[in-house]
């Protein structure tokens, strides 16, 4: 599969998971740059904004980059996976930190009474169509990989849910941003389709907007 017509910006904001999106974008074929600049991130075809650790760590460099505002006028496709999905709702308790404002609702952490981070394989529910679910046979086992221990509850943005004690928002949809609360990247075949769907959106509004 090559898309070299195509470049995505993966934006480094505290995100230490580079190197197996990179694997999973060269096996997509996609060409990519790792950039804080909005400038080259505009140049760009879309983006995926990937992120572990501290949501109000993240914020503070989205801040210094000045890419706050220029993310929350973004009109090309943008998919925000683990970290990178929370910083696009409006608030997170984890630091107590305003967000990106661009999905509704809030970011809070699993209950004191589980095993946390959630950790390892899990299922989703799918709830809404979309096409990041083109070519994926519904019907069968989807388990992608968590590690995560703060969660968003689920909404009118959330196209798929994941149950741990209670049900949590695993991929969230608002126009033209995509999230996904699991790790694409370490979740094998379905991961790998689901990239490649976010893909094609990205390629499709290309073609559209010429």
């Amino acid at each position: 599969m090559q898309n070299s017509s195509i470049q995505l910006a993966l934006i480094s904001a505290g995100g230490a998971n580079f190197y197996s999106i990179e694997i999973a974008l060269q096996r997509l074929g996609v060409s990519y740059q790792i950039t804080n600049n909005p400038q080259e991130i505009n140049q760009a075809d879309g983006i995926i904004l990937p992120g572990v650790g501290s949501a109000s760590y993240a914020m503070d460099l989205l801040q210094r980059y000045n890419l706050v505002e220029f993310l929350q006028n973004y009109t090309k496709p943008l998919l925000g996976i683990c970290l990178g999905m929370q910083l696009l709702y409006e608030f997170s308790h984890e630091g107590n930190v305003k967000c990106l404002e661009i999905l509704p609702g809030n970011i809070q952490r699993f209950s004191d009474e589980l095993i946390v981070p959630h950790m390892g394989w899990n299922q989703l529910k799918i709830l809404n169509g979309s096409p990041l679910f083109a070519g994926i046979n519904l019907e069968h086992n989807l388990d992608v990989y968590f590690v995560h221990s703060y969660l968003a509850k689920c909404n009118d943005v959330t196209l798929a849910s994941c149950e741990y004690s209670d049900q949590f928002c695993a991929i969230a949809q608002l126009n033209n941003f995509y999230g996904m609360q699991f790790h694409p990247e370490k979740s094998g075949a379905l991961g790998l389709q689901l990239l490649a769907n976010f893909v094609q959106i990205v390629i499709d509004h290309k073609l559209l907007k010429g």
